[in-house]
């Protein structure tokens, strides 16, 4: 099975606000290192969904199943997906345990089945922090919100 590194980032200018998200997929392939970018924005939206949409959007991009190790600097995220709580959510009927509705359902609906279609290992790194990727990303997230500014 092939093994990808996926590093995500989501960036507003308000929140809400214009936002970007980037992802960078990483993988070697007979001693070669391959990398592939993407990114993309909203006029109107939040930082939480663009660090989901990231997320998506990445493996969104793998052809067939693969070993993932998925890097964010977003705790919402990782939290949520590895302390169990966005699947608590969907089994409640997108409600937290608070009896509040769980925010931006139809982005978790989508990234869960996506985790479910990979093996994926997901990883908080410290955001501005001189990590490579997730400068890179961020870059790129921010470029993209800065693109929808007036």
């Amino acid at each position: 099975m092939t093994f990808v590194n996926i590093y995500t980032d989501g960036a507003c200018r308000g929140n809400p606000g214009p936002g970007g998200w980037a992802a960078i997929l990483v993988t070697e392939a007979d001693g070669k290192k391959f990398e592939k970018e993407l990114s993309g924005g909203e006029k109107l939206t939040t930082n939480n969904r663009m660090e989901l949409t990231a997320a998506i959007e990445g493996l969104a991009a793998l052809k067939y199943r693969c070993r993932v190790e998925l890097v964010s600097d977003s705790k919402y995220l990782c939290d949520a997906v590895n302390l169990g709580w966005a699947k608590s959510w969907q089994k409640r009927g997108w409600i937290k345990s608070d009896k509040k509705p769980a925010l931006n359902p139809d982005l978790w609906e989508r990234l869960l089945e996506l985790l479910d279609a990979h093996e994926v290992e997901v990883v908080w790194v410290r955001g501005h922090a001189g990590h490579e990727y997730n400068e890179r990303c961020d870059a790129l997230a921010t470029a993209m919100a800065d693109s929808f500014k007036d």
